[in-house]
């Protein structure tokens, strides 16, 4: 509910609650200053006065203050540094970045915690003690949370095996689509139409990884049973290289496999060719139009369903 929905009344109140609280902070942080030397600035500076006596605070606590800047600065300085070298040297591949993106991440998490643990030691918190209490703490919260260590798990384990990295085209549950991110907990894969299915680690099973190798795109087209099929076969390979010049995303092809069924109305062929895989079906498409261009050139016809209807002789 926003503040405009909020009804008069309500409005009112929580206009004087505002001002009520501004009035006590600013009454307990300069009560001296407002009433110097009284009875009610004493009585203020040593009950709830002193929580809020900031010019204090800051005299004799400035140089761990300043400390915990400088801690501050430096981690968030060598996370930065840390990252860009990481991407630097991992850019190659699409692997070697999936791979830099989780150490980031990593050393993101990692950093925020040393710093946290560096600023309460300035501030003279046992360290120690806070470590072990937090292991004592993880060791409680991992009986409660071991579906997120299987998911890191996972995670880690879909990485350096190398199953399949970000842009890959995977298949996983019925669901296809290109992997847009790995995290630690969750991987992300959108299909054809822009859906995103954001999926836990270790839920991934059995995934097909569609782009580890190059893709098939495969053309059949039929010819007349009346069509001598050793001169169209010669007419096919003295122009397979044409074909290729034709559909220039074939990364290896085309290639003639003979005839592939002895159909109803036709002589079925069949023409092989390979490809990325998020370019599979657009090859398939150029590679149709480019054997039916070579087939028109040449004088090959292809051939339409037929019915062969034969009338007997009425009974006499």
């Amino acid at each position: 509910m926003s503040f405009k929905e909020i009804g008069k009344k309500e409005k009112i109140r929580i206009i004087v609650l505002g001002a009520v609280i501004l009035l006590l902070l600013v009454v307990s942080v300069f009560a001296g200053v407002l009433f110097p030397g009284s009875t009610f600035a004493d009585i203020v500076d040593s009950s709830f006065g002193r929580f809020f006596n900031i010019v204090d605070f800051f005299a004799n606590n400035y140089v761990t203050l300043l400390e915990s800047l400088a801690i501050i600065f430096f981690m968030w300085v060598l996370e930065k540094v840390l990252t860009i070298v990481i991407k630097f040297l991992m850019s190659k591949n699409t692997r070697s970045i999936t791979v830099a993106d989780l150490l980031s991440s990593l050393i993101k998490y990692a950093s925020a915690i040393v710093a946290v643990f560096m600023v309460l030691g300035a501030w003279g918190v046992p360290t120690g003690t806070l470590l072990a209490g937090a292991g004592i703490l993880g060791l409680a919260l991992s009986f409660g949370a071991q579906s997120l260590i299987e998911d890191i798990i996972s995670g880690f384990f879909i990485i350096f095996e190398k199953q399949f990295a970000v842009g890959d085209i995977i298949e996983v549950d019925g669901f296809r689509g290109r992997v847009t991110e790995i995290g630690i907990r969750t991987t992300q894969i959108e299909d054809v139409n822009g859906d995103v299915k954001i999926m836990n680690n270790s839920d991934i099973r059995g995934a097909l990884n569609t782009s580890a190798n190059l893709s098939p795109a495969i053309c059949d087209i039929g010819i007349s049973y009346a069509a001598n099929i050793e001169a169209v076969e010669a007419i096919i390979h003295a122009n397979l290289a044409k074909i290729k010049e034709r559909v220039p995303d074939i990364v290896e092809g085309p290639f003639y496999r003979g005839v592939q069924q002895l159909a109803d109305s036709a002589v079925v062929l069949r023409f092989y060719a390979r490809t990325q895989e998020t370019k599979k079906y657009q090859v398939t498409r150029e590679l149709n139009r480019a054997v039916k261009i070579m087939f028109d050139e040449n004088g090959i016809g292809v051939p339409f369903p037929q019915v062969v209807v034969h009338q007997g002789k009425p009974d006499e």
